[in-house]
């Protein structure tokens, strides 16, 4: 029985189809020809599809695409794009290259199967021409599939192909309306976008990060990163197997003191791993992005370079409480998370409005946060009125909570970090953001010395001079 939702996809697929100028192939492995049916189904394919073709034999795909470590992975979807993308050009361009605007559509999917388990997800993209003879734009993502049966997978990955190719047709020019339409006909329970990448011709004046941070706010997904070069990456492929290492906070702007933390943290957490390397994650949350009302994407991308330049991954959530963040990292390693916080937050961690939707309270968020022997590690703050340190131990709590917290630090899932820079302690960020833009004489020593001088190059946080990101 069809529904609005299949009439909506089809008559976008219809769409391409009658657009005289659009003409390209599709490749689509490990989930059937999901995408390219609904072209076929709506009618007038002839005018759009040059070749539909599914290697799904390994051998066969290497033979075509060439060889690659994994076969759901993005160095596999890409090698596609080229491959088709170029062949499409070769055999088509002399005859019809000045009318048409091709494209290559690929997708190589893990789906549900009979005796697989696991992730059930997938990359997917699109090369293309805006108009005929232009040089190629890209757009890549990264979908997880929800849904519980495979069929159900299958459906839900062809609606996103199509709304995915519609857009590139049609919005090319608006990434961020194409990224709204990417889930038309679906909801975030049946599939995720954790990552999506634009390129070329078309997109050189979109900024990856920003449309990372779109993804989270749209609720496409739940988080999102980019490493020190702005470029986004997968959260699975940075954390997949590792110890990770997390430092929240508003970075506004990452200050000595930041440093410090993880510096610390990471001389502590590496004793924990007898030597093994963490990940470590700088984590702003999209609740700390809009704290002061609308979202101010110049505020965040000034957060974002100079974060960028200590080297560290950044990540982007929707994880306001520290359980849900420890649960969305768990999803991708088995091995030791730490968190790092400051003691003027550690009170927070046992404030009880936090968990008034759980039903086991905070006793069940505090499960589902140590759960996988998780360690919290608190720097000391210092009280800018009277000089006094809380630290992990020296925290005063109600009764109950107090006994909860001893047992805490009794089993060392909290405990204080230790050779802090007592220095560091004596700047606070909204002092360190006044300073900045008000250019006054110091500033430059509460922050790393490649922040400021990205800072002041780049007029980062409405500093006075700098010539702006060009």
């Amino acid at each position: 029985m069809s529904t609005p939702a299949d009439a909506a996809t089809r008559n976008k697929a219809l769409a391409v189809n009658l657009d005289p100028r659009r003409y390209g192939t599709f490749a689509e492995i490990g989930a059937g020809q999901e995408v390219v049916r609904w072209f076929f189904r709506a009618g007038g394919a002839a005018g759009t599809i040059a070749k539909s073709i599914s290697a799904y034999d390994m051998t066969v795909s290497d033979a075509i695409y060439g060889s690659c470590r994994r076969y759901v992975c993005r160095e596999r979807l890409e090698s596609m794009l080229d491959y088709e993308y170029r062949l499409t050009c070769e055999r088509l361009a002399d005859r019809r290259g000045t009318e048409t605007a091709f494209f290559s559509f690929a997708d190589t999917v893990k789906a549900r199967g009979f005796e697989t388990g696991g992730e059930c997800h997938g990359w997917m993209g699109i090369q293309f021409q805006g108009e005929p003879g232009e040089e190629p734009s890209r757009i890549v993502l990264h979908v997880r599939m929800l849904d519980a049966e495979a069929a159900q997978q299958q459906e839900a990955l062809g609606i996103v192909g199509v709304n995915l190719i519609h857009g590139a047709c049609f919005l090319a020019d608006e990434p961020e309306r194409l990224l709204r339409g990417l889930l038309d006909g679906l909801s975030t329970e049946r599939i995720e976008i954790d990552l999506i990448d634009f390129s070329g011709a078309r997109f050189r004046a979109v900024d990856n990060r920003t449309m990372s941070l779109r993804l989270v706010q749209l609720g496409l997904s739940g988080a999102a990163a980019f490493d020190a070069d702005g470029a986004v990456v997968q959260p699975s492929e940075v954390l997949y197997g590792r110890a990770v290492l997390v430092l929240r906070g508003s970075f506004r702007p990452v200050t000595r003191v930041h440093l410090d933390m993880l510096h610390c943290a990471l001389a502590r957490f590496r004793s924990d791993l007898d030597g093994q390397e963490p990940v470590v994650l700088l984590e702003v949350t999209m609740r700390n992005l809009l704290a002061e009302g609308d979202l101010d994407l110049r505020d965040f991308l000034d957060r974002a370079d100079a974060l960028a330049a200590t080297g560290h991954t950044v990540l982007i959530s929707d994880h306001a409480e520290y359980f849900r963040l420890a649960s969305f990292l768990a999803r991708y390693t088995t091995k030791r998370i730490g968190l790092v916080m400051g003691g003027n937050l550690l009170g927070d961690l046992f404030d009880e409005r936090y968990y008034e939707a759980l039903p086991g309270g905070i006793l069940e968020a505090f499960g589902r946060l140590f759960r996988n022997d998780l360690r919290v590690y608190v720097y000391p703050f210092r009280d800018p009125r009277s000089g006094s340190l809380t630290t992990a131990g020296s925290l005063a709590l109600a009764p109950p909570f107090q006994q909860l917290h001893g047992y805490l630090l009794e089993r060392g899932w909290i405990s204080t970090l230790d050779g802090h820079d007592p220095e560091a302690l004596g700047f606070y960020s909204h002092e360190v953001l006044d300073a900045i833009r008000k250019d006054r004489e110091g500033w430059e020593r509460a922050v790393p010395e490649a922040v400021a001088r990205r800072i002041r190059a780049r007029g980062l946080f409405g500093h006075p001079g700098g010539g702006g990101r060009a």
